[in-house]
């Protein structure tokens, strides 16, 4: 059920404690730890702690979560010291996403290209 942890879950079991991470950032309804496959400098991972699939499953069910999920992008943003950053919501296993856990990558502290690979 949407919301509820989920068993099969890696970003479920990051939220449980039972797998590691380099957590950068913690609220009561997120979590934010670097990307373990760096595409740059900063690479990192706000999740909510609640489980939905996706980023469309999220803003449909819960956009107050989801509106705390890109509050903590900014926040991770600022701790990086970052001027420019890019926020990525992969949605679906053909835009690249392969944990199905909705959650949005904080991208920067390098040029980014446009369009992305």
């Amino acid at each position: 059920m949407a919301g509820e942890p989920q068993d099969d879950c890696l970003f479920c079991k990051i939220v449980a404690g039972h797998v590691p991470a380099t957590i950068v950032r913690e609220t009561e309804t997120t979590v934010a730890f670097r990307d373990i496959n760096p595409q740059a400098p900063t690479h990192v991972l706000v999740i909510p702690k609640a489980h939905y699939a996706d980023a469309a499953t999220l803003a449909a069910a819960a956009p107050e979560l989801a509106a705390d999920v890109l509050r903590e992008t900014q926040a991770v943003a600022d701790e990086d010291k970052l001027e420019s950053y890019r926020v990525v919501f992969n949605t679906g296993t053909g835009a690249g996403q392969t944990v199905f856990h909705a959650h949005a990558h904080v991208v920067g502290g390098r040029g980014l290209q446009w369009p992305p690979g």
